[in-house]
């Protein structure tokens, strides 16, 4: 199969559907705190050395900064055309020669006021260059851990995982584990999640069945994440904690700006540079 322009339509469809929801969510959260936030979308077009790239695609931003949401972005994207000579051969399915990609997906990064309430990543995509694939997860990222959050964190992620493959959950948590990880502080991002990539469509049922994971972990990321912030932005904060909230955000920024594969994809394919860092806390500290 070589045409997966109507697979890529339906996933960018399913991301928008996600989108929405979760940003409404989160608006739902803001009221329940008294607050009025709410996000504001910023279209973009991909381009290349400023210029706009014709048939390109682009994206949406969505970011709102309110009261229990220090910051929060949630972009859609779908872009394609060709990767450099010199990036396309460390994707997968593209080479010099077969440069030709597109591209779309879902990415989140929520940064809480309170430093009880944990932060979290979650992205999904669907992929396309002489293969097609799916990749995506979620990992939470909390400056004060409580176990009781991780447990329900992972439960979640585990049910989501199970429907589909048993094997799928421990592999992907090691995954995770071994991914969001920053080898010079010698420390994990967060308390881990979920992780996988190049999870291959040879033919249409192979593209239903990793669709099917993919909307799954998107279920999975709405039904607990807001739960855990409920649990504990009412949470009473000191001074120290705060602190401690701004240092791990500093480690947090090292692992996104160093390390991170998705950054370097956006910055790589003439992505909206807003966009791509909206994933940087709104304020940290390095002591």
């Amino acid at each position: 199969m070589t045409d997966w322009t109507p697979h890529t339509a339906r996933a960018r469809t399913w991301f928008e559907s996600l989108r929405d929801r979760i940003c409404a969510e989160f608006e739902a959260i803001e009221r329940e705190a008294g607050s009025d936030a709410s996000f504001t979308y910023t279209p973009w077009q991909r381009e290349h050395e400023g210029e706009p790239v014709e048939n390109g695609g682009g994206g949406v931003q969505g970011l709102m900064k309110g009261k229990v949401f220090e910051k929060v972005g949630v972009n859609v994207s779908t872009v394609g055309g060709a990767f450099s000579k010199e990036f396309a051969g460390s994707i997968n399915g593209a080479s010099a020669d077969n440069p030709g990609f597109t591209a779309t997906g879902i990415s989140l990064v929520a940064h809480m006021a309170n430093p009880h309430v944990p932060a979290v990543h979650m992205n999904t995509r669907f992929l396309t260059t002489q293969k097609a694939w799916f990749g995506g997860g979620g990992d939470l990222n909390p400056p004060i851990p409580y176990d009781e959050d991780t447990a329900d964190f992972h439960a979640a992620y585990k049910a989501a995982c199970d429907r589909h493959h048993p094997e799928y959950y421990p592999r992907f948590k090691a995954w995770a584990d071994d991914y969001f990880y920053i080898p010079h502080r010698k420390v994990h991002r967060g308390v881990g999640g979920i992780f996988y990539d190049h999870l291959e469509c040879a033919d249409d049922a192979g593209f239903e069945a990793n669709f099917a994971l993919t909307r799954d972990v998107g279920e999975a990321f709405l039904a607990v994440f807001p739960m855990l912030v409920r649990r504990r932005m009412g949470m009473a904060w000191s001074d120290a904690e705060k602190l401690q909230q701004l240092q791990w955000r500093g480690r947090y920024a090292e692992f996104n700006l160093v390390y991170d594969r998705g950054t370097l994809f956006g910055l790589k394919t003439g992505g909206n540079i807003d966009a791509i860092l909206m994933s940087l806390p709104p304020e940290a500290v390095w002591s």
